[in-house]
């Protein structure tokens, strides 16, 4: 898996975000030789760029967490969404149980005056695949994505990726509960080799931003620890954090958790 897009809610390039990253949420998964793609983000069109110049035009299929801008933004600016002949599926679970649909909303955003040009300008087949968090989909020969709604405004889908007997968690804007660990993130999670976490905030930061709906890297580790997770991986970086601020979050984390990881744009990991 690599990182396209580490950090939470809106994109922070400048000298102080270098080391870490400042395009928002994209996550690549291979499988084999085949690419899942998670969550549209401003780093986005540097994967694709990165895909055709390495391997031209190719399949994929693009997994949203939500449609908050910070996930979507990528999308227009996606190469492989305009190559004629390729196909690039498009899959959201937060809208359908409200009675909305993927292509709705990105339709809205693609719209004036906020956008020059709609989905409609793609030249792949783009298609709009609308499921209800909590189904079991089976993109690939081989792969499962288990699901679940997590807590965050307007809804959110957290994955589980299970692919050759192992599995990695993508768990991203989620809340969790000051009472209780949440079952639904500790289903997916449990006995994960990745889990890849929300943990926008630290626990002292996160009392000022209750119902904001993100948590911390110290929950991160109450859960990975609760479901045996072999490596945590802390993500959706706040764009106030700049690298000295995540040298010293990474430095607390490895004290806490040795081997847990804090995510960079353009960092490659294997399982």
């Amino acid at each position: 898996m690599t990182f396209w897009g580490t950090r939470g809610s809106i994109a922070c390039a400048g000298p102080h975000t270098v080391k870490y990253g400042g395009n928002t949420s994209c996550l690549e998964v291979l499988c084999g030789d085949e690419r899942l793609i998670f969550d549209a983000g401003s780093g986005l069109p540097m994967l694709g760029r990165h895909v055709l110049a390495n391997e031209g035009p190719v399949d994929t299929q693009v997994f949203l967490t939500h449609t908050h801008l910070d996930h979507i933004i990528g999308m227009p600016f996606f190469a492989l969404f305009h190559i004629p002949g390729l196909t690039v599926p498009v899959y959201a679970g937060h809208l359908k149980p409200v009675g909305m649909s993927l292509h709705g909303v990105l339709s809205d955003m693609m719209r004036a005056p906020l956008f020059p040009v709609p989905p409609e300008i793609f030249g792949a087949n783009v298609s709009f695949n609308d499921f209800e968090a909590g189904e079991v989909l089976h993109p690939l020969d081989g792969v499962s994505l288990r699901t679940a709604p997590l807590n965050h405004p307007n809804g959110a889908c957290g994955y589980r990726i299970e692919y050759d007997g192992k599995a990695i968690a993508y768990i991203t804007d989620t809340e969790h509960y000051p009472d209780r660990m949440d079952d639904r993130v500790l289903d997916l999670i449990q006995g994960a080799g990745i889990m890849i976490y929300d943990a926008t905030y630290t626990d002292e930061e996160y009392e000022k931003f209750v119902g904001f709906g993100h948590s911390t890297w110290q929950e991160g580790i109450r859960l990975a620890d609760a479901a045996n997770v072999e490596t945590l991986v802390i993500f959706h970086h706040d764009p106030s954090h700049t690298d000295d601020m995540m040298d010293e979050i990474a430095a607390d984390v490895e004290k806490a958790r040795p081997g847990t990881i804090v995510a960079r744009e353009g960092m490659t990991l294997t399982l």
